[in-house]
């Protein structure tokens, strides 16, 4: 009787909660909303308050790498209810921090208590969702992760609002209230599919590809294949977080757009952020997932050397949103990715291992685009050697399919062994 009720859940309402789980923990990149309030307010220090966000990423990556586990050992609806109950204490918490002033109870609260519920809320739902679309992977994973990259659109404005009329402290403690609801009620409703579902998927005549392998994440971490998906992660990422840091100046300097017309242009890129999550994600079903990052890597190689000679304010604007889409499609396709190469027995766990590729990024990508500006006093020299970062990315994309092909054929010389025993 409960296997009935199991296999009537609809997977399009578990992708629904995903997307709820990741609107609402993707607000954290939307800190930059409180920056100038909480500076105002207590004279607190540029550098203190984004130190703040610094943190929460952090453990962000690190709660990733070390709950993957936890994921696999006790399901989405668990795990889900952990990072609501991490999320919601560390806005709360947040809220009283502000109210008595306390920087350090900040960082401890949003930073640390608020990173970890980001980090077990990321990968909650994308390895749920690739079980239940095993036909559509990249469709399924795309659509949370493009909530993740939506997120600070739908929240700034709303953060905004919020501290001009009831004030920092009540800012946080009503968002706490409301992304925990959201959240609790998108985690109760996730549950990993009936067994037997794969059969069920296959039997509707749709195509399932087999994966090339089934292994733990201490198994996986251990392939060289492993370390080629976090290589290309941390190339794309590093070179996409520094853009996004350094977009607003960069755009002044080389295409000589007004300080208005370029924070246009920084929010508009959330907007091909978003798209390129979903965009590309669904092409990798059709596509592949090597051609995918084979295709990022070549368009990015081309865009990062044409930026610095681009004058014209709309075509460079138009290659800034195209690498966008590209940065936030790394972030959707891996974790499809990930299922096509080592199966989803573990797939939350190495998820999270592969996204410690994205907390290393965080820190690379911002200092190199900021050393190489100060030394060569010129942004075309930060877009040079990102341009060549990507060759090896490129080079990495090409590479991995030598393992995926002996991958391949040791799978069919199994099954025709298999077929004559």
């Amino acid at each position: 009787m409960g296997e009935t009720v199991k296999k009537t859940k609809n997977r399009w309402l578990i992708a629904l909660a995903a997307v709820g789980i990741h609107i609402s923990i993707g607000s954290v990149y939307a800190w930059s909303v409180f920056t100038n309030p909480l500076m105002q307010e207590y004279g607190w220090e540029l550098s203190s308050v984004s130190f703040t966000f610094s943190i929460a990423i952090l453990f962000l990556g690190l709660s990733a790498a070390f709950m993957g586990h936890f994921v696999e050992k006790h399901g989405p609806r668990k795990s889900g209810l952990v990072s609501a109950t991490f999320f919601g204490i560390g806005l709360l918490g947040a809220g009283f921090a502000t109210s008595i002033e306390s920087l350090t109870l900040l960082y401890l609260t949003y930073g640390v208590l608020g990173g970890i519920g980001l980090g077990v809320g990321y990968i909650t739902p994308v390895s749920t969702l690739i079980k239940w679309f095993p036909d559509r992977r990249g469709l399924a994973t795309g659509l949370a992760i493009m909530g993740f990259g939506f997120s600070a659109m739908i929240a700034s404005p709303i953060m905004a609002n919020l501290i001009n009329s009831v004030g920092i402290p009540n800012t946080f403690y009503t968002l706490g209230i409301i992304y925990f609801i959201i959240m609790l009620c998108s985690a109760l409703y996730l549950e990993r599919p009936p067994a037997g579902y794969m059969q069920d998927v296959q039997a509707t005549g749709k195509k399932v590809a087999a994966d090339l392998s089934q292994l733990t994440a201490n198994e996986a971490v251990k392939t060289r294949r492993f370390w080629y998906l976090w290589i290309m992660l941390f190339i794309n990422v590093t070179c996409g977080i520094a853009i996004l840091s350094v977009a607003s100046p960069m755009a002044q300097e080389i295409a000589g757009l007004s300080a208005a017309a370029a924070a246009t242009m920084v929010g508009i890129m959330g907007v091909f952020n978003g798209l390129g999550r979903i965009g590309w994600a669904s092409i990798s079903d059709y596509m592949g997932r090597p051609n995918v990052y084979t295709a990022f890597f070549g368009l990015q190689i081309a865009s990062f050397f044409l930026l610095p000679s681009i004058t014209h304010a709309i075509m460079f604007q138009a290659v800034l949103f195209l690498i966008l889409t590209c940065y936030g499609g790394g972030f959707a396709s891996i974790p499809a990715y990930i299922g096509d190469l080592f199966g989803t027995k573990q797939l939350g766990a190495i998820h999270g291992y592969i996204l410690t590729a994205w907390a290393a990024a965080g820190l690379a990508g911002p200092i190199i685009a900021a050393w190489v500006r100060e030394t060569t006093n010129s942004y075309a020299g930060t877009l040079y050697i990102f341009g060549f970062m990507f060759i090896a990315a490129l080079i990495v994309s090409l590479v991995i399919r030598i393992d995926i092909k002996q991958l391949k054929e040791a799978n069919k010389g199994k099954e025709a062994k298999d077929l004559v025993s």
